[in-house]
Formats: C-alpha cells, structure tokens, sequence
C-alpha cells in the first residue's frame, strides 16, 4: 500500500490478488451482445471428465485503462471490489464509506502463487485479449494460480480524503456472486489501516 495526492485529493493504493483456489479452473465464456460487452457462460469440469456449461449474471466489457497500461482489454465486470469501512470505539465494524474506481478485472495465469497436484505448472490462460472485433473470449484462472495487479496500476486505489482514523481496507472477489464457486467464504481480505495513512495499522 501507498499513498499519492493529485488534484487536491489523496488516494491509497493497493495491490490486489485474484486466486483460484477450487478443485477445478476458473474458467469463463463470453458471447458478444453489445457494442463493447459480452455475456458469460461459466465452464465447470467434472472429476470424471467432460464439463458442464452454466450461464452466469457476469459480463465482459471492453475496458480503457490508459495507454501506459496496454491500452483496452476484454476484462470481467465487477470481479472485485475494494472498499473501506471504518473500525468503530467497540472494535466492530460501521457501513462502508468508500469504494474504489476499479470495477474491472481480467482472469489469466499470472504467477503460481498456490503450488500443488491440481496446479499445472505452466501457465495454462493468457493474458486478456486486447480485439475490439471479437465475437467470443475465453477468460480463466488454473487452479493454484492468480491474476495480480501492483498496487500503481490504473484505478488500484481508494479515495481517502479527508478521513481519520482507523478503517479496515478490504478486496472482495466477485461482490456480486454472478460466478459459480465451491466455497464462497474465502472471497475477501483485509488490513486494518489508519488515517491518515504512514503504513501503520490499528
């Protein structure tokens, strides 16, 4: 995590890490039905062989994030979310008062943060497509692997101005629960920060 100013407004960065941790890929499909968009089909593999096909509330949008960063990709819609909820005099959490910029993600094999039998160890998924012109993608995370973006990457911030105290910065994946996974208790973390921010936590 890291702080700038711009503007007259401070913003807290951070990274974020996309982790496939189920027994099977994340593996999505998407079928163009918008100028910019596509809907999503999900793929789940079965233990046996063969897979099954679910639709799913998830889209894919072509998304900007700024020539400094590759241009546009095909990313996910609203995979992840940071937010920012103020920790209260009792220790218990109040509503959120902050969210992050960022509503897009790509799913893709970066680093093999998870090693184990159900990993492959090469990276199976590429990067996002970057063709306007496209009519289907495949989007996906190998088990065992993660999507990571560096905490200065394009809208990988919170807006903190003006607040004090102590807040609790929290990524969540698939806020919306558009995908289909085996366990949606392990979706989020968090760190307690305070504000305005020096890197100490609270």
């Amino acid at each position: 995590m890291y702080v700038s100013s711009y503007g007259g407004k401070v913003v807290l960065h951070a990274t974020s890490n996309v982790e496939s941790r189920g027994r099977g890929p994340m593996e999505l499909h998407g079928q163009r039905n918008g100028p910019k968009k596509m809907k999503v089909n999900q793929r789940i593999y079965k233990k046996g062989g063969g897979h099954i096909t679910v639709r799913t509330g998830a889209s894919l949008h072509f998304t900007d994030v700024g020539a400094y960063f590759g241009g546009s990709y095909w990313k996910v819609h609203q995979l992840a979310r940071f937010e920012l909820l103020p920790v209260l005099p009792d220790g218990t959490l109040g509503e959120v008062v902050r969210t992050s910029p960022k509503l897009n993600y790509c799913l893709r094999d970066l680093d093999r943060t998870r090693p184990g039998k159900r990993s492959p160890g090469s990276a199976f998924y590429p990067g996002c497509n970057q063709d306007p012109s496209i009519m289907r993608d495949r989007l996906g995370t190998s088990v065992g692997w993660s999507d990571i973006y560096p905490a200065d990457y394009d809208k990988q911030y919170i807006n903190v101005t003006g607040l004090r105290g102590c807040f609790e910065f929290r990524m969540t994946v698939d806020p919306k629960h558009h995908l289909f996974e085996s366990n949606e208790h392990d979706n989020s973390s968090h760190r307690r920060v305070r504000l305005p921010y020096t890197g100490a936590s609270c």
